[in-house]
C-alpha cells in the first residue's frame, strides 16, 4: 500500500515537472515568435528539456531517501541542492549533457521559474505583512548592495578585458 502511494506522488510530481518543462517550451516559442534571431527549437532542445526534467526527477528521488536517513544535514538538504548535485555531476560526467541543455534558452527557463516562485510568495504574503517594517529598509540596502556589486564588478571586468 505504501509503494502504491509512493508510486502515485512520484508519478503526481513527475507530471508537474513535465508542466513545468512544457511552460519552458512554450516560452522559448513565443520568443522565437517575438524575435526569428533568438535560440530556435530543435532536436537538441527537446533532449535538453528531458536532461532538465530527468534531473529534476532524480534529485526529488534523492532528497525522498536522504529524509529516511539518520544523518541530519543529507536529512535536511534542500532538493534544489539535491537537483543542483545531479546536474553537476551528469554535465561533468558527459559533454552530452552540456550540449543538450544550452540548446534551451536561458531565459525561456527562468520565466515560468519566475512565476512559480511569485506564485509561492503569495501564499505568504499574510506572513510577510506580520514581520516588522523594518525588514523593508533591509531589503532596500540588501537590492542596493547587489546594484552596486555587480555594476562595480561588470565595471572591473570590462576594465580587466579593455572594453571601456
Amino acid at each position: 500500500m505504501q509503494n502504491e502511494t509512493l508510486g502515485k506522488k512520484y508519478v503526481k510530481l513527475g507530471l508537474i515537472l513535465l508542466l513545468s518543462v512544457a511552460l519552458i517550451l512554450f516560452t522559448q516559442g513565443v520568443k522565437l515568435w517575438k524575435n526569428p534571431e533568438s535560440t530556435p527549437i530543435v532536436t537538441n532542445t527537446l533532449i535538453g528539456l528531458l536532461v532538465l526534467w530527468l534531473f529534476a526527477f532524480l534529485g526529488i528521488i534523492i532528497s525522498d531517501v536522504m529524509k529516511k536517513t539518520p544523518v541530519g544535514f543529507l536529512r535536511n538538504f534542500p532538493v534544489l541542492g539535491w537537483v543542483s548535485l545531479v546536474s553537476l555531476l551528469f554535465c561533468l560526467s558527459s559533454d552530452f549533457f552540456v550540449k543538450a541543455i544550452s540548446a534551451v534558452d536561458f531565459l525561456s527557463i527562468t520565466t515560468p521559474i519566475l512565476a512559480f516562485a511569485g506564485i509561492s510568495v503569495a501564499d505568504h504574503l499574510v506572513d510577510l505583512s506580520k514581520t516588522s517594517w523594518k525588514i523593508g529598509i533591509v531589503a532596500i540596502f540588501v537590492f542596493i548592495g547587489t546594484y552596486l556589486g555587480s555594476a562595480i564588478l561588470s565595471q572591473f571586468g570590462l576594465w580587466i578585458t579593455g572594453s571601456l
